[in-house]
């Protein structure tokens, strides 16, 4: 077969390895049945965090409707996160994925961070049309117009404050396109969500609350009592309901107090792969804005989200839960630190997060 038989621009061309109609089927370009050509191939830079990557997903939803026989490209700090089959190439950044990135040609680029490295590689890739964020004149810019409002409300708090678009909304409108309602994609280990069906029999089939008791070092201030925690798992016990105490290593001297103290399962720390599959078996979750938010909201799980440092019209639940807050509102929006003597997280009460959880789970 001669180099010019090869179909470079098939779907399926890897280049470096067979690709799947040949590993699968034997099939080889001359004579395959299968060759899809790319009409459009579209780059998306999401380094980081592992959440926002998570969050971000739904502009490929809306891409593959858009562009059926297109080719999606996703550079990020997080990749074991994306669903590899969404996604057609996924590069972790790095020297190597930034090389093999500028290299290319696009005909859609976009760029969502707002870091230098992000921007600067938004600045320098071939693209036919640019959105988001991009490096110019030794600073941050936009490409599109719609950037600048996600821009300006990330550099100032005051008007941060009075945004009433979610991420979702504001990341649609950068790509020039309106929220449809389009949902999270992740990569989710199905042999692994069946390994911890067993939580099913272990529960007797009482409903599963994961109960995610941490938030991350970076915003402490996020945190819920332990000794509401310890009420709410003891409430939900009574109520009939079966509490999973959830957490990273952060959490898990914490969260063998609240198992030991209360007898509520804790199934202890894991792989994000493994955690992802521990949280598929759970029937509702109740979480800080955190990673854990994205994940559930990933696995179209009910959430009861708390919410004090944070604009919550930023978050879209997909009406599959609610979103509580301090009845004495917060002084510290998106503070790292408490400005009151009393953290205004004493002020979610028990049996507002109990009812919320009676009322989705």
């Amino acid at each position: 077969m001669e180099i010019r038989d090869l179909k470079f621009d098939c779907k399926y061309f890897r280049g470096e390895v067979p690709c799947v109609p040949n590993k699968l089927r034997n099939k080889v370009c001359s004579t395959c049945d299968e060759y899809v050509p790319i009409k459009t191939r579209i780059l998306i830079i999401k380094l980081g965090a592992l959440g926002d990557v998570i969050r971000t997903t739904p502009l490929v939803v809306r891409y593959r409707k858009l562009y059926p026989q297109s080719h999606i490209t996703w550079i990020t700090q997080s990749p074991d996160i994306l669903p590899k089959a969404d996604i057609d190439r996924i590069y972790k950044f790095g020297f190597e994925a930034v090389h093999a990135v500028m290299h290319q040609e696009f005909d859609i680029a976009i760029n969502l961070d707002k870091e230098i490295e992000a921007c600067s590689l938004l600045a320098d890739v071939k693209a036919k049309k640019k959105y988001g964020f991009t490096w110019k004149d030794q600073h941050i810019d936009v490409v599109t117009p719609a950037a600048k409002h996600k821009l300006i409300t990330g550099l100032f708090d005051n008007v941060s404050k009075e945004n009433t678009k979610s991420y979702l909304e504001e990341i649609f409108e950068i790509c020039e396109m309106k929220f449809g309602g389009e949902n999270y994609l992740m990569n989710v280990n199905q042999d692994l969500v069946k390994k911890w069906s067993v939580l099913k029999q272990q529960a007797s089939g009482k409903k599963i609350i994961g109960l995610n008791t941490g938030c991350g070092k970076r915003w402490s201030t996020r945190l819920w009592p332990q000794d509401h925690w310890v009420q709410l798992i003891k409430e939900l016990q009574k109520a009939g309901y079966y509490p999973m105490v959830l957490g990273g290593t952060d959490e898990d001297a914490q969260n063998k107090i609240y198992a030991q103290s209360t007898g509520a399962y804790y199934p202890g720390t894991f792989s994000l792969e493994e955690f992802i599959a521990i949280t598929a078996n759970c029937d509702l979750v109740v979480s800080a804005v955190s990673m854990m938010m994205h994940i559930a909201v990933g696995l179209q799980k009910p959430l009861i989200l708390f919410n004090n440092i944070f604009n919550r019209h930023e978050f879209e639940l997909y009406g599959r839960g609610t979103i509580v807050e301090p009845s004495s509102g917060c002084d510290c929006y998106y503070g790292g630190t408490c400005s009151r003597e009393r953290c205004c997280m004493n002020d979610i009460p028990v049996q507002q997060v109990y009812k919320a959880i009676v009322q989705y789970a």
